[in-house]
């Protein structure tokens, strides 16, 4: 690992599905893991490709029912090459011999660089280099080059090229009882002599597919159509230590294209007109090059080289390409089929991220919600509930994809699945809302979607509290927070929990951002949205009732999780480490026991302190306040001491929430937290997870963690807040932002010191508020201010 680059030395088959989805390649249109091209699928490999959005729904018989369920499909491969001497076996690593070997992933060109020298025999050697990208200029293309050398010998080599629509969903081994054929109709053909066309369609989504390829060599081409699969062949004629060279060039099509008739006729068209390899590196290096400057981040040491490959990772992802899809934010990004591909909550730890660099993309990814808020008015509807009731699994449609069962790999046993209680979902989506119009200052989205959205969500909340006379305070009933362990209370009949200390704060401070919004509101928006949503001043009354009035349950001085928390039994800890080491996933464990953890005070993540992550600690007092409750320092700090003792991090998020809560807390313990999520995908902290895909939410949220997290940053009240906290292992570093049209702002944090530099332009000064004074900067002006010293005894954060 260099600061550039990402490198892996050795053949290590165990270690494959890993490197494949860190090697990954991608535009935010689509994506492809960076398996061998010579290597099919199989319990080593897999090669996947993943065209952003693009799912399909198949029923499959599991423990004697019908389960439903939508995936992200695996398309055809435009991968495969490999090559043998003639009659000789086709080479790969798993089957000859393997002198040297490496792949280096260049994430500031987005190109992976592969190197293997397989021996022969008799002191032969084939050395074969292959640079792979996939075009971030164009988001229908990518390219294969290909070098053979040969060392202490000539001959001849056949090389095979092939797309291949033969491809199943088979990367899950816990999902491989369910149905993975999503591909049908795969027809095959040749366009020109040098370039072969696959087309296909998904089963039921009907998405139509077109894929054509172009093979350049010195020496002739032969084409062959078999089923599902096209090849095309050429042989080389090899001088020892001369090199010979074939290029690959594939363009991709989906019916879901934007300014496109058919899809097959668009790849064919795109492959013909597509430069060499040389000319496509040229532009794509270009495009990569203005990605890398907004998004610029440099911090120094190891951990700034991972935040590097995590910046890469999302920029594949969610790249300027994304603004023009109808697409959310897949919690494994286009690196693999865990999850199904399917949206979570997992845009709470990205869009912040986002905001500040690429707000078009924040706003395209808030489109794909507002989209199907009238899928989730339906479904609030059907559950006897008013506004929108957003689903916990989200994929084409905005219908709920969560499944109604899940494996537990380690019992063997498909249990009900219950995660769909988990309605925070709707305050988070409220809150990228908030956030993004507060950074971007784009008052139309909030003034038009995204005040439909808040609205629903919180007409939601309001309609799902019931007043208790016992308490006197509304309640929250039946649902699951964001700790997973939780989905029932002992023995009960029915799943779902009381008063979840998460989901009712957020349920305030979402009627609570609503009321505010429309008071805001011009008059005549305002009456438009009551009169298109039958909205009047008794049910405003009854928001502002229920914002002051949400029950937070406490015990023993700490905020409860729920109601009920602290009358659970104590987890033996120690022992079940050291009967079991690795107790990431204690609800696999207890059921394999026939135990479960919904009798114990244990979380697979953070849940409460997640208040902490998402509000400051002003922000956070200010809440409880308004609920009529104190949370002071000494309370929040004994929360926190409370919770970190009965987690086992069974999440990628969990570190990261625990570093950032620390960081401001307990300042000591904060980088443990902050390495466990930095690392948590480079060394598959999940065991085997990563191979499955990346966790998207935890890499961004560490990139966030570094840009609002340490630097206390906000936007709100149209300024820039800042209270640095940074940690003596991350003391000194400078990111840039985009902030209300301000393009490139630079801060600086040095220890003692933070700079801010904001470029020359015509927009208006940008007011800082650091903590006890306020600066304003206009356009070309840098200030260096020195701040405070903020150690401190814990806070709520």
């Amino acid at each position: 690992m260099t600061g550039w680059t990402w490198g892996y030395e050795g053949y290590e088959p165990a270690d494959e599905r890993l490197r494949e989805s860190l090697c990954t390649l991608g535009n935010g249109c689509f994506a492809t893991r960076g398996a061998l091209p010579e290597c099919a699928a199989d319990e080593v490999h897999y090669p996947g490709t993943y065209v952003a959005g693009c799912y399909n729904r198949l029923t499959s018989d599991v423990a004697g029912r019908q389960v439903e369920n939508e995936d992200m499909v695996n398309m055809p491969n435009w991968l495969p090459l490999r090559f043998r001497v003639p009659d000789g076996p086709w080479l790969t690593p798993d089957t000859a011999t393997v002198l040297e070997h490496r792949m280096d992933l260049h994430l500031g060109s987005g190109l992976l660089d592969r190197r293997t020298r397989y021996g022969l025999g008799a002191e032969r050697v084939l050395m074969v280099r292959q640079q792979r990208l996939v075009h971030m200029g164009d988001p229908h293309l990518s390219a294969l080059r290909t070098e053979f050398t040969t060392e202490g010998f000539s001959g001849e080599l056949d090389v095979e090229a092939a797309l291949d629509g033969g491809v199943t969903n088979d990367g899950v081994v816990r999902y491989r009882d369910l149905d993975g054929r999503h591909l049908t109709h795969v027809h095959t053909g040749t366009a020109v002599p040098d370039t072969v066309w696959l087309r296909c369609r998904t089963s039921t989504s009907d998405i139509r597919t077109g894929l054509a390829a172009r093979l350049t060599a010195h020496a002739p081409v032969t084409t062959r159509h078999e089923k599902a699969r096209v090849t095309q062949t050429v042989r080389l004629a090899l001088t020892a230590g001369r090199t010979e060279t074939v290029d690959k060039t594939v363009a991709l099509h989906t019916s879901r294209d934007p300014a496109i008739s058919d899809p097959l006729h668009a790849a064919i068209d795109r492959a013909g007109r597509a430069p060499g390899f040389d000319d496509l590196l040229e532009s794509h290096l270009a495009a990569w090059a203005q990605l890398w400057r907004r998004a610029d981040l440099d911090v120094p040491g190891e951990a700034g080289r991972i935040l590097r490959l995590h910046l890469f990772h999302v920029l594949q992802t969610l790249s300027p390409h994304t603004a023009g899809l109808d697409v959310g934010v897949p919690a494994r990004g286009l690196h693999g089929e865990a999850y199904r591909g399917h949206v979570f909550w997992d845009e709470l730890f990205v869009l912040p991220y986002l905001d500040l660099h690429f707000p078009e993309v924040s706003r395209a990814l808030l489109g794909y919600r507002h989209r199907r808020l009238e899928r989730a008015c339906t479904a609030a509807r059907e559950a006897g509930r008013r506004g929108a009731m957003y689903p916990w699994q989200s994929g084409s449609d905005g219908r709920e994809e969560t499944q109604r069962l899940h494996l537990n790999p380690r019992s063997g046993r498909w249990l009900p699945d219950h995660s769909r209680l988990q309605h925070h979902v709707g305050s988070a989506i409220a809150y990228n809302v908030w956030q993004y119009c507060q950074a971007s200052g784009d008052t139309e989205f909030l003034h038009t979607k995204g005040a439909e959205m808040l609205l629903q969500i919180a007409r939601f909340w309001a309609d799902s509290a019931t007043f208790d006379d016992n308490l006197g305070r509304h309640r929250i009933t039946g649902v699951v927070g964001p700790d997973e362990y939780h989905d029932a209370y002992p023995d009960a009949q029915r799943p779902g929990l009381d008063d979840n200390a998460y989901t009712n704060v957020t349920a305030a401070w979402v009627l609570t951002r609503a009321l505010e919004l429309l008071r805001t509101l011009p008059e005549p928006r305002r009456r438009e949205l009551a009169e298109r949503t039958g909205l009047d001043d008794g049910e405003l009354d009854r928001w502002e009732d229920v914002s002051r009035t949400l029950h937070v349950p406490f015990h023993r001085g700490v905020i409860s999780q729920f109601a009920g928390y602290g009358e659970l039994a104590e987890l033996d800890w120690d022992g079940y480490r050291d009967r079991y080491g690795d107790i990431r996933r204690l609800d696999r464990i207890l059921e394999a026991e026939g135990d479960t953890v919904n009798r114990y005070q244990a979380s697979k993540q953070a849940d409460v302190l997640m208040l902490g992550y998402l509000f400051s600690p002003a922000e956070l007092r200010g809440l409880f306040r308004r609920l009529g409750l104190r949370l002071d320092e000494e309370t929040w700090r004994r929360t926190v001491d409370h919770y970190l003792r009965r987690t086992s991090h069974g999440s990628t998020l969990s570190g990261l929430v625990h570093g950032w809560v620390l960081a401001r807390a307990r300042r000591a313990e904060a980088w443990t937290f902050c390495q466990e999520a930095l690392r948590g995908d480079i060394a598959d902290v999940q065991g085997g997870t990563t191979g499955e895909g990346i966790h998207l939410g935890a890499m961004a949220g560490t990139l966030d963690l570094v840009q609002r997290g340490l630097t206390g940053l906000e936007t709100r009240d149209g300024a820039l807040w800042l209270d640095p906290v940074p940690l003596p292992e991350v003391s000194s570093y400078r990111f840039t932002l985009r902030y209300q049209g301000h393009w490139g702002v630079q801060v600086c944090l040095e220890r003692g010191w933070l700079e801010i530099a904001v470029p020359s332009s015509d927009a208006s000064p940008i007011d800082v508020r650091l903590p006890g004074r306020a600066v304003r900067l206009r356009p070309g002006e840098t200030r260096r201010l020195a701040l405070a010293d903020r150690r401190r005894p814990s806070g709520a954060h």
